[in-house]
């Protein structure tokens, strides 16, 4: 499968337009009002259905940020099979169904009033995946939609916006999911340092027609290979070392239509890679040896491309048997973190960079973020973080 990307999604111009006159507007009597003033106390739910993993979080706004009052995650492995048979089994829609069965429960013990509840990649190829959503619906009366390449894209990105350097010229945001991996490509020269975090939130809207003066999308690209499709293809390979170049390599022949792969050797200053997903933070805590995972000392800390390697060569010397009983690993995800290290050492090995920012942060939390901001309880372009 090709990687997607919309239609006109190739490297963007920079806007030579002038800034725009205000849009006429209707007369202010003609405008809904508001009947009530926002509640800054409710609670909001942010659920991500992927291709490996059933995750949510439960959070209310606290100031410029949000506090996470309860969470859940369980590896359902729902795209088992899929790479194969262009089906969601039975076997791994029962296993989801009962994890989301315990979601509806966690909503219900807490009154969520606002939630988004999605699903991605695995649900987007299945040929069955409206009979799998309606049969969610049926047996655990959660309403899930499979949203499209863009917008989880879009979602990653702004959740990573605190983790902007003011220094960032060029931003790369890599996002390694379970059956896709999203890369967005980020100018942001015209945009004054200290405000390059706040534009970042502004792509909230959409990847297009950039503003004047703010953050302009060169380009994104889906790439249809994550931690569990990249593992499935190559499962059949049984040398551990030869089955992890030949996965490096055939990731890197994905990106060659990504339009800043052939520009990023000439760039070198002011340039940013931000990773999140379960593979980098893995890849993190094992840098820093922590035996139990702490999120206070993964989330922005910068990783050397040399720190990297060095922990993805000793995965590669535990070998399977040793990275099963790893502590650092975790038993479940010793069998997807030799697939996410070959995307991530790539990502790393062509790009001109040598420093990762690492993000425990992604979907779920774009979801929050942008729920609260369209009810008013979160400043538009003011979320600092996770609190």
């Amino acid at each position: 499968m090709a990687p997607e990307r919309p239609a006109g999604a190739a490297a963007r111009p920079k806007s030579s337009r002038p800034p725009e006159i205000a849009r006429e507007r209707a007369p202010k009597e003609a405008e809904p009002k508001r009947q009530n003033r926002p509640d800054r106390t409710a609670l909001y739910a942010a659920l991500d259905l992927g291709t490996n993993s059933c995750r949510m979080l439960i959070a209310r706004p606290k100031g410029e940020q949000f506090e996470v009052v309860d969470s859940f995650s369980r590896a359902v492995e729902l795209g088992t099979g899929l790479e194969t048979t262009g089906r969601l089994g039975h076997v791994p829609m029962s296993r989801t169904v009962q994890a989301l069965r315990i979601c509806r429960r966690k909503l219900e013990e807490h009154r969520v009033g606002r939630m988004r509840l999605v699903a991605t990649e695995a649900c987007r190829r299945a040929r069955n995946s409206a009979e799998f959503i309606r049969k969610i619906q049926r047996e655990t009366g959660l309403t899930l939609e499979i949203i499209p390449p863009e917008e989880e894209a879009r979602l990653a990105v702004i959740s990573c916006a605190p983790l902007v350097a003011p220094g960032t010229d060029q931003l790369l945001v890599i996002d390694i999911g379970g059956g896709s991996t999203e890369l967005v490509w980020i100018d942001l020269e015209d945009v004054e340092p200290k405000e390059r975090s706040r534009a970042i939130m502004r792509l909230g809207n959409g990847f297009t027609d950039p503003q004047p003066g703010g953050a302009r999308v060169v380009d994104w690209i889906s790439v249809p290979l994550g931690v569990a499709t990249l593992r499935d293809q190559f499962e059949d390979v049984e040398d551990d070392q030869g089955r992890f170049a030949l996965m490096s390599w055939h990731f890197e022949e994905m990106l060659a239509d990504f339009a800043p792969y052939a520009l990023a050797q000439t760039m070198r200053e002011g340039f940013q890679i931000i990773g999140t997903s379960g593979t980098v933070t893995t890849v993190a805590a094992s840098h820093l040896g922590l035996r139990r995972y702490d999120r206070t000392k993964v989330d922005g800390l910068t990783m050397t491309t040399a720190q990297i390697d060095r922990v993805i060569r000793d995965y590669l010397a535990l070998g399977p048997e040793g990275r099963r009983a790893d502590p650092r690993i975790g038993r479940e995800r010793h069998a997807l973190i030799m697939s996410g290290a070959a995307i991530l050492q790539t990502l790393m090995r062509v790009w001109p960079t040598t420093r990762l920012s690492v993000a425990d942060r992604g979907l779920r939390e774009g979801l929050l973020y942008v729920q609260m901001v369209k009810d008013g309880v979160l400043a538009p372009d003011g979320m600092n973080g996770v609190a």
